[in-house]
């Protein structure tokens, strides 16, 4: 692919404006301090202008019949918001520092859950730079960006948007974001940008006021679904993966994270998930690109591998179900979809790291179905574990993180799990040095929408139990916003530093011992065992066999088997096979 089909066209004097309405003939272009131009149009849907002048830095918009002022939809800068006009950018103008940058195989994935807004004080691409250095020093490999396409206010996190193609306005401005990626590359760490294809948000998205961008046809939990396969659905389709390309290709991003794919409904031969991921690849050409899912199906056929061993779609899914075996582990509740988990769950535990999915096709009684499909035969890689992410953080009342409420011992024991499995890890920022600060919902919308935004809120969470509706803060407040930002200043104190050190020395144990044995693994590599509270997990990972033995509960157990091979990594008191509260080992045998 040599261009995109939307958006603006530079040319050597003159700016080549694009955009797709079938629904209007007459559609006029609006560029600032200057008279309204009428497009040309044609019979598939397309109205283009070339206007002579017009160039970089050029903000433009595109007026309907009826008057209304709409901009790009593939705009790639909005600098006064959703609302305001498009700028036009030369992307191809940034002076990449290292081209040759091709990535990094999956296996030395660690990934690193960040949220630009609030990950420094200043909230913007450029200061997110700055503390690039203590994230490679603390072992990660690949940060995991929330999304950025532009949406409506200053603050949010990123799933509303309604700008795919535009870096959020409020980070910085497309260059600076090149330069976020550069800088990490720099230092040996991948980018990962998460993607929203599954919805638009409320607020300024003015793609239904002239495409049919979505289908009564497929039904979401936001509504009608995104037109994948009805009439005039072939340039909705490229509009989206053609976004794929543009943020791996452009931005040189090493892999997007596809939002809650199970709500991207298509009855094409050739479903939208599989065309995206097959260009995408072969758009990146010999560059590592991996491509992540949410999947709450379970459908582990978009992990499938090929002969090879090599993922042909998707790359890997966030596994919830490794982390709400972990969660009720470490905190003990059991309301909601956790009580699915809570039942037997020392043996959930061990099947979720030897396997994968806990849920391979069982009935779930909080989703009143079964749930998931066989997962064992895939790699280990094939899922991404974590203890905390801005889900299960902040889809909780208060939005606050476990170390809020719980003692160290059980958070380290599930962290020297997770963080040493052949599963790919991923943090959440400040997790490291055990960060206090709540992640709760945010946004910023106008306020008819702030107002329905704080009921549904108060609705979706006085249904949990322990939490009172009334003490929850305010989603659509600066002060809520703010409450999440990280406190760099905690990373220096006692408590701070030894936390950080637990984590560097798992992550270093992690690249020096176990990664080494996971190039090429392949799947059903995992076998478990449990014998009331403990478990015992073992993976063939080339020559030697990972065991885990571990008693994640508050009481005395008793290890199902000797301990065995080289002990790698332990924490608690074993004694013979006697594993105090907490206790767990990590040991390598060979053979």
């Amino acid at each position: 692919m040599t261009d995109f089909l939307f958006g603006p066209v530079l040319q050597s004097s003159s700016t080549l404006f694009r955009f797709w309405s079938p629904q209007y003939d007459r559609v006029q272009l609006k560029i600032e301090g200057q008279e309204l131009r009428n497009m040309q149009p044609s019979s598939s849907g397309w109205h283009e202008l070339s206007v002579n002048g017009a160039g970089v830095g050029t903000r433009y918009s595109f007026v309907l019949p009826d008057g209304l002022t709409v901009p790009d939809p593939a705009s790639r800068h909005q600098p006064q918001d959703v609302h305001g006009p498009s700028e036009v950018i030369d992307l191809q103008a940034y002076s990449w520092r290292h081209p040759d940058w091709r990535g990094r195989p999956v296996e030395e994935l660690v990934f690193y859950e960040m949220h630009i807004g609030t990950f420094t004080p200043e909230g913007t691409f450029l200061a997110a730079i700055e503390r690039l250095d203590h994230v490679r020093d603390l072992g990660v490999t690949a940060l995991q960006i929330m999304p950025i396409g532009d949406f409506p206010g200053n603050y949010g996190w990123g799933y509303d948007g309604v700008m795919p193609y535009a870096p959020e306005s409020s980070y910085g401005r497309p260059e600076d974001l090149m330069a976020l990626v550069d800088a990490a590359h720099e230092r040996g760490i991948c980018v990962f940008l998460d993607v929203v294809y599954n919805h638009f948000g409320p607020d300024g998205n003015y793609l239904p006021a002239y495409a049919p961008i979505f289908t009564e046809h497929h039904k979401t939990p936001w509504g009608n679904g995104i037109n994948y396969d009805g009439e005039d659905s072939m340039p909705v389709r490229e509009f989206v993966i053609q976004n794929a390309i543009y943020w791996t290709r452009d931005f040189r991003f090493d892999g997007l994270r596809l939002d809650a794919v199970h709500a991207i409904k298509d009855d094409k031969e050739e479903h939208v998930l599989r065309e995206l991921a097959r260009r995408v690849r072969e758009a990146a050409g010999d560059r590592h690109v991996h491509l992540v899912v949410e999947n709450e199906d379970n459908n582990s056929d978009l992990l499938t591998r090929d002969a090879d061993g090599q993922a042909p779609l998707f790359t890997a899914q966030w596994n919830d179900d490794i982390h709400h075996v972990l969660h009720i582990a470490a905190t003990g509740e059991e309301f909601g979809y956790y009580k699915d988990y809570s039942e037997e769950r020392p043996e959930k535990t061990a099947k979720a790291l030897a396997e994968g999915f806990v849920f391979q096709g069982e009935m779930m009684e909080y989703r009143g179905e079964t749930r998931g499909t066989p997962s064992a035969h895939l790699p280990p890689t094939a899922f991404i574990s974590f203890i905390q992410n801005h889900d299960q953080i902040g889809n909780r009342a208060l939005g606050d993180r476990m170390i809020a409420s719980q003692p160290l011992e059980p958070l380290k024991a599930v962290a020297a799990v997770y963080l040493l499995a052949p599963q790919l890890p991923m943090l959440f920022m400040g997790e490291e040095w055990g960060a206090a600060e709540p992640f709760p919902f945010f946004c910023d919308f106008n306020e008819d929408l702030n107002e329905k935004v704080r009921k549904g809120r108060r609705e979706e969470l006085s249904r949990l139990p322990g939490f009172d509706a009334e003490d929850l803060p305010d989603p659509t407040s600066r002060e809520t916003f703010n409450s999440a930002k990280l406190d760099w200043s905690k990373l220096g104190s006692g408590a701070g530093t030894a936390m950080l050190d637990f984590y560097r020395t798992l992550l270093n144990l992690r690249r020096d011992r176990i990664v080494p044995l996971m190039r090429g693994v392949g799947g059903n590599v995992g076998r478990y065992a449990q014998q009331g509270e403990a478990l015992f997990v073992e993976w063939h990972l080339a020559d030697k066999r990972l065991q885990l033995q571990a008693n994640l509960s508050g009481k005395p157990a008793r290890l199902s088997q000797p301990i065995d091979g080289e002990i790698i990594y332990d924490i608690g008191r074993i004694d013979g096979q006697a594993a105090d509260p907490w206790s767990l080992v990590w040991s390598l045998v060979d053979g």
